[in-house]
C-alpha cells in the first residue's frame, strides 16, 4: 500500500491534518534555508506562487519561472512587488552565475525528467557560494505507487533510473537519496544535506493534532530537529540543500 493514498498526493484528499503539517514543515524547512540577507533568488517550483512569495516576505528578490508549456494557476503573469514571472522553458534567459538561491520545490526535479540537464543550468546560473533547495519523489514512493498498480516486475530497487507512471497518465523520476546526491554533485554542486521532507506518519500527525490543535508547531519543531540525513526509506519525498563552490 502507498504510504500516503494517490488520490491524497494532491492535498484533496482526506488527510487534511497531514497536509496542513506537511506545508508547515516545507515552510519552515524554507524558511530557515533561505539566505539571512537581501539576495536574488530563482523559483523553479512550478509557477503557483507559494514558495515565491515567502522568498519575497523575507526581503528578497524573486524570479519565478512559469513552465511556457503548463497553464498558470490563480494568478496571471505579471511583476508583483519583489517577484517577476517569466514564462520560460529553460534558463537560457538568465545570464552565469546571476542568481544568489534556486528553489526547486514542488518536486519540480522529479516532473523533469532531464534533470541532470535542468541541474546543470541550476548550477550554471548560480554565483559561487550561491545554494540551491531540491524537492523530488523518493523510491518509496515510486515503489508504493507502483505495487499499487500491480507492476510488481518493476519492484527491483536498482541503481538505474525509476520512472514512474501515475494513474492520472503523467510519468515523474523518483530517487534515492545516492541518485539525488550524484545528480548535485555531477553537476558540480557541494551536497549540504539530504533528508525525507517528513517522517512522522499521517497517522501519528492526526492522533496529536486530534489531542491538541495547538501542537502544530511543537510537531514542526520535532520533524525538523529530527535530522535523518540521507535516509531514503522512509517519506515520500526527499528534499536536498546543495552549495556551488
Amino acid at each position: 500500500m502507498l504510504p500516503i493514498p494517490a488520490e491524497e498526493l494532491n492535498g484533496s484528499g482526506t488527510l487534511g491534518p497531514y497536509w496542513t503539517f506537511y506545508r508547515a514543515v516545507a515552510a519552515e524547512q524554507l524558511s530557515r534555508w533561505l539566505p539571512e540577507s537581501p539576495s536574488t533568488v530563482l523559483d523553479l517550483s512550478g509557477g503557483r506562487g507559494r514558495w515565491s512569495a515567502q522568498a519575497a516576505r523575507a526581503g528578497h528578490r524573486v524570479i519565478e519561472v512559469v513552465d511556457f508549456r503548463r497553464a498558470v494557476e490563480g494568478q496571471a503573469l505579471h511583476d508583483v512587488s519583489k517577484v517577476r514571472q517569466v514564462r520560460a522553458d529553460d534558463l537560457r534567459f538568465l545570464p552565469d552565475e546571476s542568481m544568489d538561491a534556486v528553489l526547486a520545490e514542488e518536486r519540480a526535479m522529479s516532473v523533469e525528467l532531464m534533470a541532470e540537464s535542468a541541474m546543470g543550468d541550476v548550477a550554471r546560473v548560480l554565483r559561487p557560494g550561491g545554494r540551491a533547495l531540491v524537492c523530488v519523489d523518493s523510491l518509496v514512493l515510486g515503489m508504493a505507487i507502483l505495487a499499487e498498480q500491480n507492476y510488481w516486475a518493476h519492484l527491483r530497487q536498482t541503481d538505474e533510473v525509476m520512472l514512474v507512471p501515475w494513474p492520472d497518465g503523467s510519468i515523474t523520476r523518483c530517487f534515492s537519496s545516492g541518485q539525488l546526491r550524484e545528480l548535485l554533485t555531477d553537476a558540480g554542486l557541494e551536497v549540504e544535506w539530504i533528508r525525507p521532507r517528513t517522517v512522522l506518519s499521517p497517522s501519528t500527525v492526526d492522533h496529536v493534532l486530534a489531542s491538541d490543535s495547538r501542537a502544530l508547531t511543537w510537531l514542526v519543531n520535532t520533524e525538523l530537529e529530527a535530522h535523518p540525513d540521507d535516509d531514503d526509506t522512509v517519506g515520500i519525498h526527499l528534499v536536498a540543500s546543495a552549495r556551488r563552490v
